[in-house]
């Protein structure tokens, strides 16, 4: 069995990854263009850590220029095979309050100018994504937030839009009343691709 490598996306205010050991950059090329920035690859006590900040470092990528079929592909073949991905996101749920971690398990795109497949002509694939989350991976983050006092909830539904503008109110009403808990821009396409990436190998 190999070794697991964890991939972790860094989001707005997120670009660099304290306390990595064994620390070097790498440029990692992608036959899907430039991705947003070096990986960072390191150690977490045994665990080996590839870091990418989503944004580039200094946030010069907006959410809908962002190269995520690069960004996913580059950690791939950096030989990552766990994927945490953070966003800073807003909430429909007075609950859900800043500062509290959510760890969602589904997601809702509304996303309509990004590139959302490895696969197209010449290469055809149905993906199942009915469950896009690993449980197993979702369970370690909870038991490591609790064994740091993280406050955190388990599960949710995350809807990503196009942006840069945020939603109208008509929107948001439309989206709270469907039941969803957070609003972001950039987990879509992202976790497709990431589930493609599972069996990729070009």
């Amino acid at each position: 069995m190999s070794q697991a490598v964890l991939g972790i996306i860094g989001g707005s205010g997120l670009y660099d990854l304290p306390g990595l050991t064994d620390l070097r950059e790498e440029r990692v090329e992608s036959p899907w263009g430039e991705p947003s920035d070096l990986l960072r690859i390191g150690r977490m006590g045994e665990t080996k850590v590839v870091f990418l900040p989503r944004h580039g470092r200094g946030h010069a990528i907006p959410p809908s220029q962002i190269n995520y079929r690069a960004n996913i592909d580059v950690l791939k073949r950096a030989g990552v095979t766990d994927l945490v991905s953070l966003s800073a996101c807003g909430s429909y749920k007075a609950e859900l309050y800043p500062g509290l971690f959510v760890l969602v398990d589904q997601f809702v795109d509304r996303t309509v100018r990004r590139e959302n497949s490895f696969f197209g002509t010449g290469c055809v694939a149905h993906v199942s994504f009915g469950h896009p989350v690993g449980p197993a991976l979702q369970a370690r983050l909870a038991e490591a937030a609790t064994a740091e006092e993280i406050a955190f909830v388990r599960g949710g539904t995350l809807v990503t839009m196009e942006g840069p503008q945020f939603s109208t109110y008509a929107e948001s009403l439309t989206y709270k009343g469907l039941g969803y808990d957070l609003i972001g821009m950039t987990a879509m396409p992202e976790a497709k691709l990431a589930r493609e990436a599972e069996s990729e190998t070009r």
